[in-house]
């Protein structure tokens, strides 16, 4: 069985330049000046999108069904979810609101979900429904993939939901 990387020893080169090394975390900034990412973070995915409408009557007309004519207005931006590693090793998931901006991104709202914290779970990985970047309709939908004991062997899965006018939902997957 051969031991050598699939990725080559070009780009491993590459990565080993590219990354920094490790070290304690606050203070530290890149070589650009802007401060590194916290090691306690297992996991992100950016999914699903939001759209407030200024004037959410705007697109109907007077009998009740959308107006063709014009995009919607108001701001709009992406879903995050983020699992941070706690000492414990049990992780808290965070949802944030993100809004595109001509500046750049902009956290809009940030909550811990607690439903996860309260399990104490050990979050092994979190998905978007799917990974092409294209999302239909407003809202999110991912899959995070835990344990409440480490040495469990199975996984369990839950599912985060926000519809399009933002309730949010936690269940867990049923097969």
């Amino acid at each position: 069985m051969s031991s050598r990387q699939p990725w080559g020893p070009a780009l491993a080169l590459g990565l080993a330049l590219a990354l920094p090394l490790s070290g304690p975390a606050s203070g530290q900034t890149a070589q650009s000046g802007k401060p590194l990412l916290s090691p306690e973070i297992l996991f992100v995915t950016s999914t699903g999108f939001w759209q407030e409408m200024e004037d959410p009557n705007a697109l109907l007309d007077p009998q009740g069904s959308a107006a063709p004519d014009g995009p919607p207005s108001g701001p709009k931006g992406y879903y995050k979810l983020i699992a941070l590693r706690q000492p414990d090793g049990t992780a808290q998931i965070h949802l944030q609101q993100i809004a595109l901006e001509a500046q750049g991104p902009r956290i809009v709202t940030s909550a811990e979900l607690e439903e996860f914290t309260r399990m104490h779970a050990y979050v092994t990985d979190i998905r978007p429904e799917n990974s092409d970047g294209i999302t239909r309709q407003p809202g999110l939908f991912a899959t995070v993939y835990l344990k409440t004991d480490p040495q469990q062997t199975e996984t369990e899965s839950w599912t985060v939901l926000i519809d399009d006018i933002g309730d949010i939902r936690i269940e867990r997957e049923t097969n």
